[in-house]
Order: C-alpha cells, then sequence, then structure tokens
C-alpha cells in the first residue's frame, strides 16, 4: 500500500436523516453539550454566511498541493463536506472560486480547509459554505502526493471520514456518528433552556443568584470594601 499516496473509493455515511436533524442547532450548543472538546479551533473561520452541514470527505493534502483535492470533489457525493488537512500552511491556496463553482455544483455540502484559499470577495457572495484557516493569492502545484479518507487532523480535531458536521458563524464542530443520537437530545434540550433564558433576559427575571455576594462569598471569594493599593 502507498502509505502517504492513497485514496479509499468507500467510506461508511451516516443515514441523511441522522444527519439532517442537526440542521439549525446552534454549533455552541452542541459543543457544550460535547464538553467542549469537539470544535474546531478559531482559526477555521467561516469565509461566508451560509450554514454547514453534512458528512466529512477527508483530504490529506501535501503543503501548497491540491492534486488530491481535484480527485477529492470529483468523487464525493452530494451532502458530503470535503475536509482538507493541509498542515495549516499559508504558502499557497488550494482552493479557489472556480474550484468552489464546480463542488457546489456537483452537490457538495461545504469546503474546510486547515490551509490556505483565495478568491475571498467572490467566497463571501457564494451560498456554497466555506471555512478557512488563511487568505492567500498564491495558487497550488498539482504533484502530489496525498490521500483521501483517512483521518485527518483539521483545526486541531481529529477528522474521520463519515464524521457528521455542523458550521455556522460561530466555527465548527465535529460529530461522531456513533455519539449522535446523544448528542442531538442533549443539544436540543441545551437549546430550549437557552430560549427560555434569552425570554427571561426580555421579561427582566433572569435568575442570577449564583453571581450574588454571598454566593462567590461561599465559594471563597472575598470582597474588601476599599480601593486596589499596591504593596
Amino acid at each position: 500500500m502507498s502509505v502517504g499516496f492513497r485514496v479509499f473509493t468507500k467510506l461508511n455515511r451516516p443515514d441523511k436523516a441522522l444527519v439532517a436533524r442537526f440542521a439549525g442547532l446552534p454549533v455552541a450548543n452542541i459543543g457544550d453539550e460535547m464538553n467542549r472538546f469537539a470544535c474546531m479551533d478559531a482559526g477555521i473561520r467561516p469565509l461566508n454566511n451560509a450554514p454547514l452541514l453534512g458528512t466529512a470527505f477527508t483530504v490529506r493534502a501535501r503543503a501548497g498541493d491540491n492534486l488530491v483535492l481535484n480527485r477529492a470533489i470529483d468523487m464525493a457525493e452530494p451532502g458530503d463536506v470535503i475536509v482538507v488537512d493541509a498542515g495549516g500552511e499559508s504558502t499557497n491556496a488550494l482552493i479557489g472560486e472556480n474550484m468552489i463553482m464546480w463542488a457546489e455544483r456537483r452537490g457538495i455540502a461545504g469546503l474546510i480547509m486547515d490551509g490556505a484559499v483565495r478568491d475571498l470577495a467572490s467566497i463571501r457572495d457564494m451560498s456554497f459554505p466555506c471555512y478557512a484557516r488563511h487568505i492567500q493569492p498564491n495558487g497550488p502545484y498539482k504533484n502530489g502526493p496525498g490521500e483521501i479518507n483517512v483521518p485527518v487532523s483539521c483545526g486541531r480535531q481529529v477528522v474521520r471520514p463519515g464524521d457528521i458536521l455542523v458550521g455556522d458563524q460561530d466555527g465548527v464542530v465535529v460529530i461522531s456518528p456513533s455519539d449522535a443520537v446523544d448528542v442531538l437530545e442533549k443539544a436540543n434540550r441545551k437549546l430550549k433552556k437557552e430560549i427560555a433564558t434569552r425570554e427571561a433576559i426580555v421579561a427582566g427575571n433572569w435568575d442570577r443568584s449564583l453571581y450574588t455576594v454571598e454566593s462567590l462569598t461561599s465559594m471563597g471569594c472575598e470582597f474588601i470594601e476599599d480601593v486596589y493599593r499596591d504593596r
């Protein structure tokens, strides 16, 4: 087997109905209910306002080279999100307007690039969800090697082929299909609590008892009736 230059042509995708149930759930709520361990780091930023939802189709690319990424776009199925581990490199953009247009034309559900993209002005106006770490005008090389449908690192998260990905303006969360039902239930409960909190804020009766002087004192906080002075 040619490790480092190989393409796995099959992957286990979760049921589309299961994936669809995550639509509209805030990434923050999902991430909180996964103990804040499942969100990509803040360097993976949304480049437009299109929400992302789909199944991971992974690419491990050589820095500055998009040979296997082009192959991945032609292989991926509608509903797949192409996740590219480019090592966080900023020297060359691996994708731009034309390739993204082709991906959208093929029904691909989005792109997450731990590396660089270009043509930002066009991407901002697109309805195709696109996340990236860097913007860089330099184009790519096309020599390889690279891998498709292997576990990758993206935004300091391990992403496996077939993982469920949800993205909004806050960022991206990664969900294993084996955890999806449990996470869905918890995230929906979290969202209901968030809505109730916002209603309480509007009504002016948000419970702030945790933050009173008495509460903080019970935790060991000291309140000093004086101004701060350097010793």
